[in-house]
């Protein structure tokens, strides 16, 4: 039953007649007429305003008819000659480099080459003009192709193409678009596959963030994702469809490279790739391009006039297509044209025509075809758009590369292939260069017409793509003030950790200067974080504001959505949130605008749901606050299992640009921010971002002690917090301690003076992972020849007695220090996985507790010899420690 079905049908007479209708074409001309009379009705309602369901799927033929192409507006011949260097170039410099052993891919550009050329000459803007030019997603396999191109511009030389996938010596190129790796031309990283897609949504939407903040115009950029078909089954590759739909990102073109193949055999082999993203796309609210034939196929379709040909194409699978490709004109006769229809258009096909049409006849093959595809796209106003555009991977390599499963596989040609592809792409490459071991780079010249051409339309369309800039001057650092209310503590409230920091932020939002260039994301939490406050007052960001009234409008802290609203609200998508954060943490070279992104997250699900997004923004030398709130693994109280965060600072110390601290006092928390601001927004900015882990566990928050190593100490990663009540009284031990858990060796402290006479100082570790990187920096240099002391060396150098670190993470965490700390050393952690219970019971189930801590510290000492085994024994008693 439909919805129809409960509406009164107001004319019945009329419906009948309809009815009657579509019975009398079905009888007189057949089931297939009818649907296609059915469609086309459908379409001209839709276009005629009439509120219908948008249809999911749509014949397998261009969207973009032969009759309404546009007129192309470039030089096909010379434009073809340029595609016909790059093949080659990108070809050589894979083969050249597999000589070595480095691999490579080559079937990808292969494929995909006019699907770039056509939008490096026609589509792409540089950043030369006055805005930020376009964002280019490469598919990362496609990578040769783009360094063929750049190589032709004059930005690359032959030496840096030798380079392919050589990095050590810091000149070569990386395999795949590595910002990191080639600061200059890569802005976005593609690999791994599915982030792709996933953060070009994201910066599609923070491009009208900022523009709607006033921040920035960014009206004339445009984002474009390459992507290939098989890469769209990640589950990141579609995540966010329905928000681009939703929002109306025009500003957003995804090309999709449907070559049929994913890197072992067909993407679809018994159904059809391009029809079911059509109907995701479509479903998700996109506009869809399809680019599916060439030009050879255009009279073809016009003698298919009962519709025998469009539906045989749409029967056929995707492995019988790549078949196709790859067999004779005997064989398409026989397997394809069947049935006295199809039969008769064969006849009148030539072989060569035939194998023609199911090999390079394909819409993304052709510039004519690609261009009209792309001026479809970029004409499409209030959804985003994508192309499909049918491809064969390994297109012109030659009859051993197309359409085979092992083409991903294959990294190079043999000096015989080369000599059939330079004859197949017309190049006037003399057989004498093609007479040694090593295939030659070709240029045509500096002053050639090919590299007059090519750099004519990049400077009209804006400089040259891809291309990475920073033009972003240093932020001025906030005042002190906000700082200075953290440093002076928070007399006898007990305060959390997360609120202490979110506080802060709310502060330096407020700032004139740098407060607008916050850009709070939250998944879904904000009441849980305590920022709730930030609603009416920042508001939360929405292209269309707010067109309802709130339901809590009558209330102080009400939820406010606007237009230019500051705070970002994702919803419960962690891999959304991160996407939109890497936006914001690069738009100093996006967009020459340094933003201050703070991305707030269920300590749980940042780094172990979405670590390879962390990577991904390392690469893209992303800058900004990530904040794991709720943090450790006993302080969430009720949770349980997966929530109990005990291994993220583990995880995060995987992340070579990940600046990573567990503070356990407010003050601390604003040494780091104010530093962390410093860093990376200041004079010199370092392609680095930070982590903070932060608790809701309420605790008394002391002003910042005197002295002048402390603020060192709290950067650096460690300084002594509380000396021993009565130092040298007795045997003494060092307690080391971070975040949370410095409350119970505190406790624990108190506990061994007072029972067993031990004097203990206790440490804050404000970053276990700090210390290890200055520790490993340490052991370089003493390898170079160099004397230098680790930092942790230095700090507890003459401390009496054994080292006890502990933390509400799993000892991996501190023991990652232990090599560099010349005492006795043992470690207490959370190690195993989480469970729900009160906090007092679940730090006694880990043994992390302050009498647990008390008990292993004589147990520590014992083992030296500096106490009787018997304490050991009467403290365990004492304390109820079973087992």
């Amino acid at each position: 039953m439909s919805e129809l079905d409960q509406l009164p049908d107001r004319d019945a007479e009329e419906t009948a007649e309809w009815q009657a209708s579509l019975d009398a074409v079905m009888k007189h001309a057949g089931p297939e007429r009818a649907a296609y009379l059915l469609r086309r009705v459908h379409e001209y309602a839709a276009g005629s305003g009439v509120a219908l369901p948008r249809l999911l799927s749509t014949d397998y033929v261009n969207t973009v008819p032969a009759a309404a192409q546009p007129a192309f507006p470039g030089d096909i011949g010379m434009e073809s000659r340029i595609t016909a260097l790059n093949r080659w170039n990108a070809a050589a410099m894979v083969t050249r480099g597999s000589r070595l052993g480095l691999g490579g891919h080559i079937s990808t550009y292969a494929s995909a080459a006019w699907l770039y050329e056509i939008g490096f000459n026609h589509f792409f803007h540089g950043k030369d003009g006055d805005g930020s030019g376009d964002q280019l997603y490469v598919q990362g396999h496609a990578s040769p192709g783009v360094y063929a191109r750049v190589f032709l511009e004059g930005r690359l030389s032959e030496r840096q193409l030798d380079g392919f996938r050589r990095e050590a010596d810091g000149q070569g190129l990386p395999s795949y678009p590595h910002p990191r790796r080639l600061p200059w031309l890569w802005e976005f990283p593609t690999v791994s596959m599915g982030l792709g897609p996933l953060a070009a949504i994201y910066q599609a939407r923070f491009n009208r963030y900022l523009h709607d903040r006033g921040i920035k115009d960014t009206s004339g950029s445009r984002v474009w994702a390459f992507l290939g078909d098989g890469e769209m089954d990640e589950p990141e590759a579609t995540a966010a469809l329905t928000l681009a739909a939703r929002e109306g990102l025009d500003n957003l073109t995804f090309v999709v490279n449907c070559n049929l193949q994913k890197l072992d055999g067909p993407v679809r082999s018994n159904s059809k790739i391009v029809q079911e993203l059509e109907a995701r796309f479509r479903g998700a609210g996109w506009n869809v391009v399809k680019s599916l034939w060439g030009e050879a196929w255009d009279p073809v379709f016009r003698q298919d006039t009962d519709g025998s040909l469009v539906r045989r194409l749409a029967e056929a699978p995707d492995a019988q297509m790549q078949t196709y490709a790859a067999r004779d004109a005997a064989y398409i006769r026989e397997h394809f044209f069947t049935g006295d229809a199809l039969s008769g258009i064969a006849a009148g096909l030539s072989d060569a025509q035939l194998t023609d049409l199911f090999g390079d006849s394909r819409g993304g093959h052709e510039p004519l075809k690609v261009y009209a595809a792309y001026r479809a796209a970029v004409e499409h106003r209030g959804e985003p758009t994508v192309i499909l555009a049918q491809t064969v991977k390994g297109h012109t390599l030659g009859p051993d590369f197309e359409s085979r499963n092992a083409n991903h596989q294959m990294k190079k040609l043999t000096m015989a292939q080369f000599r059939e592809m330079r004859d197949l792409l017309e190049l006037p490459i003399p057989d004498s260069a093609l007479s040694g071991d090593l295939v030659p780079y070709w240029h045509p010249g500096e002053n050639a017409p090919e590299v007059r051409y090519l750099r004519e339309r990049r400077a009209a369309l804006g400089g040259p793509a891809p291309v990475r800039r920073v033009a972003a001057k240093p932020l001025e650092q906030p005042p002190a003030r906000p700082f200075e209310s953290l440093r002076k503590g928070f007399g006898k409230q007990e305060v959390a950790t997360t609120t202490a920091l979110v506080r802060l932020v709310k502060d330096l939002m407020r700032g004139k200067e740098t407060g607008p260039r916050w850009v709070p994301i939250i998944p879904d939490e904000a009441r849980t974080f305590g920022m709730e406050a930030l609603f009416p007052t920042a508001g939360i960001y929405s292209p269309e504001g707010q067109t309802y009234e709130p339901v809590d409008a009558d209330q102080l802290l009400y939820y406010r959505e606007a237009r230019d609203g500051q705070l970002i609200d994702e919803g419960i998508t962690e891999a959304g949130s991160l996407a939109e954060f890497t936006a914001a943490a690069t738009s100093y070279a996006t967009h020459g605008e340094p933003m201050i992104p703070f991305y707030i997250f269920y300590a749980m699900f940042g780094f172990q749901r979405t670590g390879d997004q962390f990577w991904a923004l390392a690469d893209q030398l992303g800058r900004g606050f990530v904040i794991g709130a709720t943090a450790g693994r006993t302080t969430m109280t009720g949770e349980g299992l997966q929530h109990a965060d005990g291994h993220s600072h583990l995880l995060a110390s995987t992340n070579p640009a990940a600046v990573s601290y567990d503070p356990a006092f407010a003050y601390e928390i604003a040494v780091i921010v104010r530093e962390g601001l410093r860093r990376m927004y200041g004079e010199r900015p370092e392609d680095v971002f930070y982590y903070l882990t932060v608790y809701n566990e309420p605790k008394r928050q002391p002003p910042m002690p005197a002295g002048p190593s402390v603020e060192e100490g709290i950067l650096r990663g460690i300084y002594r917090y509380r000396q021993a009540p009565s130092p040298g009284a007795g045997p003494a031990i060092q307690l080391l301690s971070s975040g949370t858990a410095i409350h119970w060796a505190l406790e624990a402290q108190e506990l061994l003076a007072a029972d067993w006479g031990v004097p203990a100082d206790v440490w804050s570790v404000t970053s276990w992972t700090e210390l290890r990187r200055d520790g490993l920096c340490a052991d370089r240099a003493r390898l170079r020849g160099e004397e230098r002391v680790p930092y942790v060396t230095r700090a507890l150098a003459g401390a009496p007695g054994p080292v006890l670190a502990v933390s509400d993470w799993m000892r991996q965490v501190p023991d990652q220090i232990s090599q560099w700390v010349e005492q006795d050393y043992a470690s207490l952690g959370t190690d195993g996985f989480g469970l729900s219970d009160t906090r007092d019971a679940v730090r006694r189930y880990f043994r992390v507790d302050a009498e647990s801590i008390a008990v292993a510290a004589l147990d520590r000492l014992a083992r030296t010899g500096a106490v009787p085994p018997k304490t050991v024994a009467r403290a365990r008693e004492r304390y109820g420690w079973q087992g």
